[in-house]
């Protein structure tokens, strides 16, 4: 089995994994899941760029700075949902699909294309280090998934639509792994600029649209449980990185 087919199986495999969602279509679960899910996926989001995505960066750009390419993805994505709540206001003046449906979808597009150099990365030393990557890979994305899948749903998507929308950003993975088996060289000069961005759009997206719909909800039912989703996202990630690093 040559190397490029077992990236491509990898990514394909990786970017089945957006269908997790599934488990919470049901409407009586999604109603009940929902108000909980918002948090775990802010959660989620802030762990990924704190523990994951900026501490990946750093490695990458060696003594290069990461932190100002973080603060340009923030401020890009401050612009863009400006526009983005410009042009798709009716006229009730309230958005038909949030405008962090948007933002979430072109975050993980770019999260994912970067796996799928990881994959592409890890089959060309080896295919047993291929394997390894693309399982701690697939492991990591689980919760996120769910968090995007929740994002979608809070955000106008019917279910449908937005598994639809959370495989669609997850195929990038087969584009990153197709372009990582000819061109990981150059991707990999560039790499901790994207990272960083990407790392500054999540906590954008969580800090801006996910954590004060979390307060609100919070001050509509005076409940702590939220918090224990919110910490859960956390823990989840850090547990999962930790695990792949030993």
């Amino acid at each position: 089995m040559s190397t490029f087919f077992l990236i491509i199986l990898a990514s394909v495999v990786t970017s089945l994994i957006s269908f997790v969602g599934i488990v919470i279509i049901n409407e009586k679960i999604k109603d009940k899941l929902e108000y909980f899910l918002i948090s775990f996926a802010a959660g989620v989001l802030l762990s990924t760029a704190f523990l994951d995505l900026l501490p990946e960066a750093q490695e990458s750009a060696g003594e290069s700075s990461i932190f100002l390419y973080a603060l340009l993805g923030i401020v890009i994505f401050f612009f863009l949902e400006r526009i983005i709540v410009l042009l798709h206001h009716h006229d009730d003046d309230k958005p038909v699909i949030d405008p962090s449906v948007t933002l979430v979808l072109i975050g993980d597009s770019i999260h994912n294309f970067f796996d799928g150099l990881a994959i592409a990365a890890a089959f060309l030393i080896n295919p047993s280090l291929g394997l390894t990557t693309t399982l701690a890979i697939i492991a990591h994305e689980i919760p996120h998934e769910i968090a995007d899948y929740s994002i979608f749903i809070h955000g106008g998507l019917k279910n449908t639509k937005a598994l639809f929308y959370n495989f669609l950003s997850a195929l990038t993975a087969v584009i990153g792994g197709i372009l990582g088996f000819y061109f990981l060289s150059i991707f990999e000069k560039f790499s901790f600029i994207t990272i960083s961005m990407t790392a500054g759009i999540f906590i954008y997206i969580a800090c801006t649209d996910l954590i004060p719909e979390v307060h609100r909800d919070y001050k509509e039912h005076k409940k702590w449980t939220q918090t224990i989703s919110f910490l859960s996202g956390i823990i989840i990630i850090y547990l999962l990185q930790t695990l792949i690093k030993h």
